[in-house]
């Protein structure tokens, strides 16, 4: 088949640049590799042909498809030798200055129906693109590292953008393997847009001393089902990639309080402390493993008390059929006796505010959470309050990890851990939805792709009750006074008349 644009540019001999170059070519495009260092472009022309030849080795290219790639694979060691292109991919430093100078460079030297196409991650295509005589042809067209592994990319319209570009762009971007998501020109995008929510949620419940930063890992891991950690993922991007990201949206909304950023990071930045390149962040690391306390084993407890439930519990029904199952003792009385474990189950309320509301001793209430149901979980979560006696927490942990379930006890906390990311992510994916910013069906994607979460955050909402959501919003509302917690529009309707989250309006 032959490739949209079968003669591009990519400029930026980087990871990003590199890839780029490494998908354009096996999708049949002669490709160019510009850097203004003679020695990057060769070391980049090198890694990309070893990469090709590991490929062969595993029996993933044969040997004639690679040669023919490797043929269409050229540098060109000044700007002007890019006139010929008909697509330009410009991959370098993330700085509007620098980006908006090369541009106009290049509008003087390629063609008139060239295509001029950046890679930002979230900067303004508008703003990139404001200098030029003819701003319509310029798009965003951000991958994610590595490219041919992350099979997702973004085409961005900017405000003049001609329509039939992105459209051309995302075709291409079906040639080279990968999944095209539409956007409009709005910071961060898509991806790092929803992303906003998993690692600045789980920064403030480490802030509030709800729990360290192992242990919420292990939360969102065992009870949510991420693939890793917030602070392990972190770790992984390192803060100096990920804390300006967080900056750089925050301030260009604003200083929307969704996406407010953490000192925590701010000062792990500023201390060197960036991830596993420098070898200690979140976590510290020795050869390139994270060295992790071990969790404090369940205590042992002679005699259980027993248990009463409070009527208001979420998903109060299973919690009686599980501590039926678990052995516990249940009273079935209006309020508890002197001696009973009290449990509640609230829903973005914390522990000492049901207590006080139900006039329960708080000396003798654990919260369990149950937004998600206990058999879709590797993990249980219990939270006290100041007032919780050490023996009914002690007594809690015991009870529930009777059939062998991990079991994390946290201090006291409205939405817990689980509640409060899984809102945090929810809301932010729908307010992106009522932006117009995307479809809901190419959010999903995007954030299934370029995140790697369990489900898209829409699906998210919908699998654990759009109404529960709320609930768990607005109850975080009011525990914390913070408008980082009102509901979007977007979920408020769709929660109030029972529609799934993924239904498109004409």
């Amino acid at each position: 088949m032959k490739p949209v644009y079968a003669h591009i540019a990519v400029v930026g001999t980087g990871a990003m640049g590199r890839g780029i170059a490494q998908i354009a070519a096996q999708a049949g495009s002669t490709v160019l590799l510009h850097d203004q260092q003679a020695a990057a472009m060769a070391a980049a022309q090198q890694s990309i042909c070893e990469q090709w030849d590991k490929l062969v080795e595993k029996g993933r290219m044969q040997t004639d498809t690679v040669a023919a790639c490797k043929a269409r694979l050229k540098t060109a060691a000044s700007l002007q030798d890019l006139a010929s292109c008909d697509l330009v991919v410009e991959a370098i430093v993330e700085r509007l200055d620098v980006k908006a100078a090369l541009f106009a460079e290049l509008e003087g030297i390629v063609g008139a129906d060239a295509v001029l196409a950046s890679n930002t991650s979230s900067l303004s295509i508008t703003a990139i693109a404001a200098r030029l005589k003819r701003p319509q042809r310029v798009a965003g067209y951000h991958f994610f590292n590595p490219v041919p592994v992350m099979k997702v990319v973004e085409v961005i319209a900017g405000l003049k953008t001609d329509p039939a570009i992105c459209t051309a762009l995302s075709d291409y971007a079906r040639q080279m393997g990968h999944t095209p998501v539409t956007a409009q020109d709005t910071p961060g995008f898509i991806v790092n847009h929803a992303g906003r929510g998993y690692g600045t949620e789980a920064l403030r419940i480490a802030g509030e001393g709800v729990a360290d930063y192992a242990t919420i890992d292990r939360i969102l891991r065992d009870q949510a089902g991420f693939k890793l950690g917030p602070f392990e993922l972190m770790d992984l991007t390192a803060l100096d990639v990920s804390h300006p990201v967080m900056e750089s949206i925050y301030h260009q909304y604003y200083e929307e309080p969704r996406y407010r950023p953490s000192v925590i990071t701010a000062q792990r930045l500023a201390g060197g402390m960036l991830g596993r390149k420098t070898g200690e962040g979140f976590y510290r690391y020795e050869r390139n493993v994270a060295q992790v306390a071990p969790e404090l084993p369940t205590p042992q407890v002679g005699e259980l008390p027993p248990v009463w439930v409070s009527p208001r519990a979420a998903r109060r029904a299973e919690l009686l059929q599980l501590l039926k199952d678990l052995g516990a003792k249940i009273e079935t009385g209006q309020s508890p006796s002197m001696t009973a474990l009290t449990l509640v189950a609230p829903l973005g309320f914390d522990v000492t505010t049901v207590a006080v509301v139900e006039r329960l001793d708080p000396a003798r209430t654990v919260g369990i959470d149950l937004l998600i149901e206990d058999a879709a979980t590797k993990r249980r979560v219990l939270a006290t309050n100041p007032a919780t006696r050490a023996d009914m927490r002690d007594a809690a942990h015991a009870l529930f990890a009777r059939d062998g379930k991990a079991v994390s006890v946290i201090r006291d906390s409205g939405g817990f851990v689980t509640q409060r990311v899984v809102a945090h992510i929810v809301n932010i994916a729908a307010d992106i939805c009522q932006q117009r910013i995307c479809t809901p069906t190419d959010l999903e994607t995007a954030v299934v792709l370029g995140l790697g979460y369990p489900l898209g955050p829409l699906a998210m909402g919908n699998r654990y009750g759009p109404t529960n959501v709320l609930e768990v919003l607005f109850n975080l509302q009011t525990v914390y006074g913070d408008p980082r917690y009102r509901p979007s529009p977007w979920l408020r309707r769709r929660g109030a008349i029972g529609l799934s989250l993924l239904h498109e309006e004409d």
